[in-house]
Formats: structure tokens, sequence, C-alpha cells
């Protein structure tokens, strides 16, 4: 039966899960990091569907998965208005729950993705994500930039679908607020901000917005730091890095960046079980 208002199918008819698990990623308690849902399909569902459920959950990304067999599984992305290439705070909570909550035997989990096979792997209580870098290319600091911004940034570069703009200290990253609206009118699907840590706690802090997705500050960003990783490893001179995204809710990634790979740390933490009733 489908809903006549909507005209999206509901029910058996395209095999709806039974359960959607929010689990916070790039977390070490509960009520930090970056939450993501996570659905596991019993088999195809259609992408109004999916959407559907990702504005609903109004989550920066609901993740949903369909299994293949020994460990590996189609993963895709969506956030409230539109499906993304990669994410990775919903991959990292996708690895917890197959393995925390469906007791997945599998040491190595791969996930078929649009930005081609990601795997996940257990080391040490930490979840290891092996992700492409993303090396962002210095361009100019435009007007529309600054004034997004409201203040200039000290240099500017483009990866594939995101600016990285470096403010001048910490704070500056800490305490900017952006006018979202000249935000999405960037030609990005989203902007990092970023500075050095001079504390030396860890080794930069950054910001995410991409309002244009439907997400107008992102509390942890796994994809972001595919970009950071390479930018700040050739201003550091170093391929293991550590790095706090300074959200409202924070988070903490490790980062070690093995030429195109970035390999990405993290932990996770089931804050909700819920059910369909459709």
């Amino acid at each position: 039966m489908a809903d006549g208002r909507s005209g999206i199918p509901a029910g058996d008819e395209i095999a709806v899960p039974r359960e959607i698990h929010i689990i916070d990623a790039f977390a070490q308690r509960p009520f930090s990091g970056n939450p993501a849902a996570v659905c596991v399909l019993e088999k195809e569902a259609g992408d109004e569907w999916m959407q559907a459920v990702a504005a609903e959950m109004n989550l920066s990304e609901t993740a949903f998965l369909l299994g293949r067999g020994s460990g590996e599984w189609s993963l895709r992305w969506f956030t409230p208005k539109i499906e993304v290439d990669l994410c990775g705070h919903a991959t990292l909570a996708a690895a917890h729950m197959l393995w925390q909550e469906m007791q997945q035997p599998h040491e190595v989990l791969r996930f078929h993705t649009r930005s081609g096979l990601l795997a996940a792997e257990c080391k040490d209580g930490w979840i290891s994500l092996d992700f492409p870098s993303d090396p962002p290319v210095t361009c100019e600091v435009t007007s529309a930039m600054t004034q997004a911004l409201g203040l200039c940034p000290v240099s500017a570069a483009k990866a594939r679908n995101k600016y990285l703009l470096e403010l001048p200290t910490e704070e500056d990253v800490r305490n900017l607020q952006p006018d979202m609206g000249l935000v999405a009118r960037l030609d990005a699907l989203g902007v990092i901000v970023t500075a050095a840590c001079k504390s030396g706690e860890v080794d930069f802090v950054s910001r995410f917005f991409a309002p244009a997705a439907g997400v107008d500050e992102d509390p942890v960003t796994g994809s972001a730091h595919c970009v950071l990783a390479p930018w700040w490893s050739g201003h550091l001179n170093r391929q293991q890095l550590i790095g706090y995204q300074a959200s409202p809710r924070g988070g903490q990634v490790g980062m070690h960046l093995r030429d195109d790979r970035v390999e990405l740390l993290g932990q996770a933490i089931t804050v909700l079980k819920g059910r369909f009733f459709l």
C-alpha cells in the first residue's frame, strides 16, 4: 500500500527494516561526536523512500546498508536533503552497529559505495576506516569567502567538493559565526575552516558547514578530515595527526596518511534503537 499523499511505498512492499539505530560517532561518551542513523535493509529500497527516512531522522546523515555476504555491504548515505558520495561518521556508525548490535563475526568489513570500496577494522578498541585522501589545491581567497565567514582567511584551497579555509587562530575557528546563506552560495558542497592548535593537545581544530546539503554545521565530519589530513600533513611534515572538530558537540579524529588513502580512527556509542511502524 502506498501513502496517498506522498506516493512513497510503505510496509512490506519495500521490505521496511524493522529497526533503526542512532549512534554517536567519533564519540567517547553519549551525546557527543556526530549522531548518525543506521538502517539495515532486507532488499533494495527506492531512493525516494531512503531520502524520506533521512528527512524524518533529520540528522546530518542516515546510512543504509544492504548485505552482500562474507562481510561485504552496500552502503549509501543521505542528508535530510540529498544523497552524498562520502560520509565518515555514518560509516563509523555503520561498522559499530554491525559489530556491536548485529554481532557480525568478520574482523574486516568492506563497504561498496559511491566513493569506491571502503573498509573498517577494529584496532585496540578503536574503529579504523580506510578512506580516500582528498588533497586540496590552493586557490584564491575571494571576497565571497570573506563575506560568508565575516573575516578574511589566511589561505584557501579547493578539494573535490569542499573548500578548506585556514583562519588566523584557533579562537577564530571556535568563535566563528558564518552567514549560512552566503556559505550556501559558494560553489562547493561545504566549507571547512581550520587553524593550528597552539596548546599541543591536538594538531589542529576545524569546523564544517554545509547548508547547501541541508546541514548548517556538521558536528564531526570524517570526509572533511580526508581533506584536512593531506593539508596539515604538508604543513607539519607528519603523516600521523590528531584533529578536533570544535562544533558544540565536538569530537576527536585520528588520522594516518598513506599515499592516496587516509586511515581515520574513532569510537562510537549506540544511544537509541527505534522501530518502524509502516
